[in-house]
């Protein structure tokens, strides 16, 4: 007996050993594109970064042939501030792009208040109320749910062109309502949430006197801080991120580009090699303001969990 439970305890640490092994190097794979993209913003090279892998005998071939493409190719990774500075200061070109992050920050603001509204206000009424049609429509929802938002888009773009929401300012108007029209549909997980808070609380608020609004405002919502913040960081991101919407709304519009569309410009052939870092440097920029509300909403997700009901 010994024996085998010195050997199972080997084949235990073995095996941990293993496991450890195969999640660091998942790890690694995983933040791998993270960091070049990070290291690439900071690189002062403006062109593509496969180039520095050439020979160097290939290599001056190739600038002798290209000498403005490879006029500033460099072995050594030196950090410069030179991207960010001509993202930001370099208005004058087709890439405006503090006139894009502006842009996204506000559809992306309008767009959060208003779902996570929607989204909370369509959960509460799913869970808590009873009425005829509440079944046909969870499984209307479902099956549209399944399928992707963007098979709607030309439907969507002419309505939003019949009645003058493609041109101009109201650019942004179509945006907020395309992202939130539908986001009500996305009820389920928050719906389950609000299931395992006990009916007994509403039924005991509503002795006292409370209306439906009331117990929804002042009861359900501050026991329901975990999926607030889920709710909340789930509709300010897909504004922030959408691409195919925003470039099928916006269509030359250069002054209403969100950043995907910006950044996606970036990557056309007649300016990759010139904005390739500037690309990068747009991509950590973009990531900033989803890290800073992720860090802002922890704090209540943490005091949300640690205080929640349990049905």
């Amino acid at each position: 007996m010994k024996k085998m439970s010195k050997s199972a305890r080997i084949g235990k640490k073995t095996s941990n050993v293993f496991v450890h092994i195969l999640l660091g190097v998942l790890a690694f794979i995983w933040i791998l594109p993270i960091l070049f993209i990070i290291m690439v913003s900071f690189k002062s090279d403006p062109g593509l970064q496969v180039r520095t892998l050439l020979p160097d005998v290939i290599l001056q071939k190739v600038k002798l042939s290209h000498p403005d493409m490879f006029a500033n190719v460099t072995r050594g990774f030196i950090p410069t501030l030179d991207n960010y500075k001509k993202l930001f200061t370099d208005t004058t070109n087709v890439f405006n792009f503090p006139q894009m992050f502006l842009n996204t920050l506000i559809i992306s603001i309008f767009t959060c208040i208003i779902s996570a509204f929607f989204v909370l206000s369509v959960s509460y009424v799913m869970s808590r109320m009873r009425f005829k049609m509440r079944k046909p429509f969870m499984n209307v929802a479902l099956i549209l749910g399944m399928f992707p938002g963007f098979m709607s888009m030309i439907a969507v773009y002419y309505i939003l062109k019949s009645i003058g929401l493609t041109e101009g300012a109201m650019i942004r108007v179509a945006l907020v309502m395309v992202y939130s029209g539908g986001s009500g549909l996305s009820f389920y997980i928050a719906k389950g949430f609000f299931d395992t808070i006990p009916k007994s609380i509403d039924e005991a608020a509503y002795i006292d006197g409370a209306t439906r609004w009331q117990v929804f405002t002042r009861i359900t919502i501050p026991l329901s801080k975990p999926i607030i913040v889920y709710t909340v960081l789930q509709s300010f991101m897909a504004p922030w991120l959408d691409f195919i919407f925003a470039k099928v709304i916006c269509r030359a519009n250069k002054d209403y580009f969100t950043v995907s569309v910006g950044l996606w410009n970036m990557l056309e052939k007649e300016y990759i090699y010139s904005w390739f870092n500037c690309f990068a440097a747009g991509a950590v920029c973009i990531s900033i303001p989803i890290i800073i509300l992720f860090m802002v909403m922890q704090k209540f997700y943490r005091e949300g969990v640690a205080g929640a009901v349990k049905g």
